[in-house]
């Protein structure tokens, strides 16, 4: 299954957690962009995903349970 998962990152600290569970993930990251939003305080993430919808609700929920972070995924319906 093909998905689309955005993160927000509203918390600075927690950059480098949601990088370590992104590298955890990564044979299934077909593509990722990242947009600093310094004037607004956030960051903002999207991350193209090749999984099983269990390993992609696995990932975007630990990324969600990450203080200061809100992710969402988007599947391709496939």
């Amino acid at each position: 299954m093909i998905a689309l998962v955005g993160i927000i990152v509203h918390d600075g600290d927690a950059v480098e957690k949601v990088n370590s569970v992104l590298h955890d993930h990564r044979d299934f990251v077909a593509g990722r962009m990242g947009l600093p939003m310094r004037d607004k305080g956030l960051n903002m993430i999207s991350v193209a995903l090749d999984a099983d919808a269990g390993k992609i609700n696995a990932l975007t929920g630990k990324l969600g349970s990450i203080q200061g972070v809100k992710a969402k995924a988007l599947y391709s319906g496939e």
